[in-house]
């Protein structure tokens, strides 16, 4: 089950009108995804909403509270595909392809999330953005896995494949492919190797991806 992102908040913001709990996340959002964790600050924020520093605190604990709210409420889209695909009786490689269709439809049309998130995943190593990371990728680490074991099970996946492995691999895939379509770094290195115009075409990205997969993991 996806998590409540209503844990992470207080009553109070809770009970704001919708207009105005969307403005102090858009802002939010926008902050960390530019700037980072660490250099956004609970003043930038508030003063880009038109709040005051205390109505933000009177909203959330504290600058982790927001950030966490903010990086649960992107990814729970991501995560109830996950958790719908993961019983489903679907060969896996039409699972994979829902997935990565998700992946580049949701990094379009928000890419301030993905900046967010790579951010989150290329920031230093304080407690706090290690305990997230490691929250969210367990996700994704335990339906990967669980679906490459059932696949084995039936014959789609070769024997000898170490299930977590090859749910690693699989994940850094779909990851390099978020990335790529809203994070500068990663953009130029996928115009490096494929051309500016192949991010033009999801479905060609879809295709050569999942020959890729077919390939280097022996698909049935």
């Amino acid at each position: 089950m996806a998590i409540d992102t209503t844990q992470f908040s207080k009553s109070t913001f809770e009970n704001l009108p919708e207009e105005k709990r969307r403005r102090i996340i858009s802002v939010a959002t926008e902050e960390f995804a530019n700037n980072g964790f660490e250099n956004t600050s609970i003043q930038q924020i508030a003063k880009k909403s038109n709040i005051s520093v205390g109505s933000i605190y009177k909203y959330f604990q504290n600058k982790e509270s927001l950030f966490t709210y903010i990086v649960q409420a992107g990814l729970s889209r991501l995560e109830k595909t996950l958790l719908e695909l993961a019983p489903t009786d679907e060969d896996i490689l039409i699972k994979a392809e829902k997935i990565i269709r998700t992946l580049l439809s949701f990094s379009r049309e928000r890419p301030e999330f993905i900046k967010l998130y790579c951010s989150l995943t290329t920031s230093g190593n304080s407690d706090f953005l290690n305990q997230l990371s490691q929250r969210i990728e367990a996700v994704s680490a335990s339906i990967y896995t669980q679906t490459i074991a059932i696949a084995q099970e039936t014959g789609e996946v070769r024997k000898d494949v170490n299930p977590a492995f090859f749910a690693y691999l699989l994940d850094n895939v779909f990851m390099m492919l978020q990335f790529s379509t809203a994070c500068p770094y990663y953009q130029e290195r996928f115009f490096i190797y494929t051309g500016k115009q192949a991010n033009e075409s999801d479905d060609l990205i879809v295709e050569q991806t999942l020959l890729f997969l077919k390939a280097a993991f022996n698909f049935k």
